[in-house]
């Protein structure tokens, strides 16, 4: 079987190992073009185009895969392409060259948080529960009829790259899981419940403020489902971890509780407190909470929710 693989990040590199140490016959890698990055903003490889070149496999960087993408793909002669957050939205024609269609390792339980950043918003809504999901893929947007799907607990511990480090191996061996089937006729093929369906957008640098009058468990979901990018923050601090704590004051929110080396640093929320565990200044390293205090004085009674109150 001639497989096209599509992705970008980290997270496709599992399902494109597992193709080659399957067997099969991987002609071609597209993943989007390389980007500046760091402080420097040298040119670097995305993971999954690091990954085809230690395999020796042709590596195509479109622009648009539905326009500049087209004859390339063509030209390869694919019997199945295979997408893994490749970032590129596919045009019919881009889905009518693979003989068997183009079969998506999509990071969520179907028809539910369809998007592009499933981990990161099944934390900020507070789920026990996602996984991963192979679709046949269509031209709408993750709408496609599913065809296996895989489940895993979302624990307390939990951040965005743990857990989409684990979706990312599940969805490796539901692909060859899949694949398999479909080699064998026997892949199954169900149509998504529209009824059922939830889509979330991607994550903008805006939605990085934390507003304290929201409850402390809807922030401390927040702090879990935006780290890395884009990050929460107060004022100027970046907040790398926190939990919700019962608080029973009438502070207004904002408004720092406690501030102790010993208990931490906790902020009054809509409803309990925010225990802000780590944090991070500009141009600082990280600190927890008790270095952070032995250095920074916060007294309690203060407001965090202005930025001249902060950093």
């Amino acid at each position: 079987m001639r497989v096209v693989f599509m992705g970008t990040p980290e997270y496709g590199v599992p399902s494109l190992k597992a193709l080659i140490e399957n067997g099969y016959e991987v002609v071609g890698v597209f993943c989007q073009p390389d980007k500046p990055s760091g402080r420097g903003k040298k040119i670097t490889f995305c993971p999954v185009k690091e990954e085809a070149l230690k395999h020796g496999i042709p590596v195509y960087q479109p622009i648009r895969t539905r326009v500049d993408g087209v004859e390339p793909l063509k030209a390869l002669a694919p019997d199945l392409c295979v997408t893994a957050a490749f970032g590129h939205i596919l045009s019919q024609e881009v889905l009518d060259i693979p003989r068997l269609g183009t079969v998506n390792v999509h990071a969520s339980l179907l028809p539910k948080y369809r998007g592009s950043a499933p981990a990161n918003w099944v934390l900020i809504n507070g789920e026990k529960e996602t996984g991963v999901t192979t679709m046949l893929t269509d031209k709408g947007l993750d709408t496609g009829d599913i065809l296996m799907m895989e489940s895993t607990p979302i624990g307390p511990e939990d951040t965005v790259q743990s857990l989409t480090e684990r979706l990312a191996e599940i969805g490796a061996q539901l692909l060859i899981k899949t694949l398999k089937a479909i080699e064998n006729g026997n892949c199954p093929r169900v149509k998504q419940d529209e009824a059922a369906s939830s889509y979330y957008p991607m994550l903008k640098k805006d939605m990085s403020p934390l507003d304290f009058n929201m409850p402390a468990e809807v922030l401390a979901n927040r702090v879990r489902g935006l780290n890395p990018w884009p990050g929460t923050t107060v004022g100027q601090m970046k907040v790398l971890t926190a939990e919700a704590v019962a608080w029973e004051g009438n502070e207004q929110p904002g408004t720092v509780v406690v501030s102790d080396v010993k208990k931490g640093l906790w902020v009054k929320a809509g409803s309990g407190a925010l225990n802000l565990k780590r944090v991070q200044l500009p141009g600082g390293k990280p600190l927890n909470a008790a270095d952070y205090l032995r250095g920074h004085k916060i007294e309690t009674g203060v407001s965090l929710m202005t930025e001249e109150n902060h950093g």
